[in-house]
C-alpha cells in the first residue's frame, strides 16, 4: 500500500473550519498479531515512512517508530530475538489519538502536551473510533504556518483600510487649514501604520480653531482613542463653539471619561487611557490668541525676537481616571504681530532617542531649529526641521507617532 497524503493547499473559507480531517495521511498498518520481521518488511517497502500505526479490529492501539524500531533491531542479537516476535514488542503504547473533527487549533494545543514524539512520529486519527489514517508533525507545522499567515494578512488588510479611514477623517482638516491659512504646514506621522495622534482645523467666520493631540498608545489602541477624542471634540465644538478652549477640554475630557469608564476615581477603571493636548482658537480682528494646554505646549517665535517663547499650561491629560471631573484648563491669552511664527508637536518628536549620546531629540534642539530657519516658508521650514529630526533618529526605531504644526501668522 502506498502513502498517500490528503494535505493540499488551503483556500481561505476553508481556513476557518480546518479539523484533523486535513492531514489525514493513508499509510499502511499492522495488527498485533503480526511480526517484526512484517515490520521490516513494510519499512524496507516505504522508505517515506516515519511511524507505522498497530491496528486491532480496525482500532488503533498503538504506533511504531521506524527510527525506534531500527534502532532496536539493529542492536546486537535483537533481530534473532525478536524478529518473530509480536510487533507490539517496540510499540509505542500510548500515541495521540485525535478525531477526524478535531479543530486544528486544538490538535496544535494536545500534540505540544503530547510531547516531542508526536512532532517528530506523528498521530492517530479516528473516524468514529475507526482508523483513518495517521498525521504527521510537519503537515501540522505547515497547516498551522499557512493559517498563521492569513490570519495576518487579513488583520494587515484591515489594518490598511483603518488607516485609509483615519486619513480620511484627518483630510477635511488638512484641507481647510490649507485653504485658510497661506503660510503653514503639518506633518502626521503614525509610528505604525496607523497611530493615536490626530488633528483637527475649522475655519469660522471671525477666525480659526486648531487642534493637535496625543492619545494614549500607538498602533490600533491608540487609533481607537482618536476616534473617541475626534468625536468628543467634535460635539463640544457643536456644543460650544471654538472660542474657549479651556472649556471645550474640559468638555472633551469628560466625553473621553464616559466612554472609557473613567468617569470616577473612586470606582474600578479597566483602563486609565487619555490625551494630551493643545487647542487653539484665533480671533481674526483682534489677533488674540487662545490656547489651552494639557501636557503640550506651543512654541512662539516673533519677527523682533531671538527667543523661542514657550507658552505652557495645565500638566493634566484629558480623559485619564485620575484627571478630576470638574478640572478646569486655563485659556492663555496671546496678542500675534504679523509674521509671528507658532510650532506644536506631540512627544513623538521631542521625546524620539538618538544622536551620539542616544537621547532624546528634545525641546532645546527643536527651538535651536526654528531660530535657525525662521526666514524658511514653512513648507519649507517644516522640511528642514524633519530633515534634522531624522539624521538625529539614525538607526534608532520610532518610538511613537508624531505630529508637527508650523504657522506663521499673517
Amino acid at each position: 500500500m502506498d502513502v498517500k497524503s490528503s494535505v493540499l493547499p488551503i483556500s481561505m473559507p476553508t481556513m476557518r473550519r480546518l479539523t484533523a480531517r486535513s492531514l489525514v495521511t493513508t499509510v499502511p498498518t499492522v495488527t498485533s498479531d503480526q511480526t517484526n520481521a512484517d515490520v521490516l518488511e513494510i519499512f524496507d517497502l516505504h522508505r517515506e515512512l516515519v511511524s507505522l500505526p498497530v491496528l486491532e479490529k480496525s482500532l488503533p492501539i498503538g504506533l511504531i517508530s521506524r527510527n525506534i524500531f531500527m534502532s532496536q533491531m539493529s542492536r546486537p542479537y535483537y533481530r534473532e530475538l525478536y524478529e518473530r516476535k509480536s510487533c507490539i514488542a517496540f510499540m509505542d503504547k500510548s500515541p495521540l489519538i485525535v478525531s477526524v473533527d478535531m479543530p486544528i487549533e486544538t490538535l496544535a494545543a494536545r500534540t505540544v502536551e503530547s510531547g516531542d514524539k508526536t512532532l517528530v512520529d506523528g498521530f492517530l486519527i479516528v473516524d468514529d473510533g475507526v482508523f483513518a489514517g495517521i498525521g504527521a508533525g510537519l503537515d501540522l507545522m505547515r497547516v498551522l504556518a499557512d493559517l498563521q499567515m492569513e490570519k495576518n494578512r487579513q488583520v494587515m488588510e484591515s489594518i490598511d483600510y483603518a488607516s485609509t479611514i483615519q486619513r480620511a477623517l484627518l483630510s477635511e482638516s488638512l484641507t481647510t487649514l490649507r485653504a485658510t491659512l497661506r503660510d503653514a504646514e503639518i506633518i502626521w506621522e503614525p509610528r505604525d501604520i496607523i497611530g493615536g495622534d490626530f488633528y483637527h482645523f475649522e475655519r469660522y467666520d471671525d477666525g480659526w480653531f486648531a487642534a493637535i493631540a496625543d492619545c494614549t498608545g500607538h498602533g490600533v489602541p491608540g487609533a481607537f482613542l482618536t476616534l473617541i477624542a475626534a468625536s468628543s471634540l467634535t460635539h463640544a465644538l457643536s456644543a460650544h463653539g471654538p472660542r474657549d478652549p479651556g472649556l471645550l477640554m474640559a468638555e472633551v475630557s469628560q466625553g473621553m471619561k464616559r466612554a472609557l469608564a473613567q468617569h470616577s476615581t473612586t470606582q474600578h477603571a479597566d483602563s486609565n487611557d487619555g490625551m494630551d493636548a493643545l487647542f487653539l482658537w484665533f480671533e481674526r480682528n483682534t489677533r488674540r490668541l487662545t490656547s489651552a494646554h494639557a501636557r503640550m505646549p506651543l512654541f512662539a517665535l516673533r519677527p523682533d525676537q531671538e527667543e523661542v517663547q514657550v507658552i505652557d499650561g495645565e500638566r493634566t491629560g484629558l480623559g485619564y481616571a485620575d484627571t478630576p471631573v470638574d478640572m478646569v484648563w486655563k485659556n492663555r491669552h496671546t496678542t500675534l504681530a504679523p509674521g509671528v511664527i507658532l510650532c506644536a508637536c506631540t512627544d513623538g518628536a521631542t521625546d524620539q532617542i538618538g544622536g551620539p549620546k542616544n537621547i532624546s531629540y528634545g525641546k532645546r534642539r527643536l527651538r535651536r531649529m526654528l531660530l535657525r530657519h525662521r526666514m524658511h516658508a514653512m513648507r519649507d521650514l517644516t522640511r528642514l526641521l524633519m530633515d534634522d529630526f531624522l539624521a538625529y533618529q539614525g538607526s534608532h526605531a520610532r518610538r511613537d507617532d508624531l505630529t508637527l504644526l508650523n504657522i506663521r501668522i499673517d
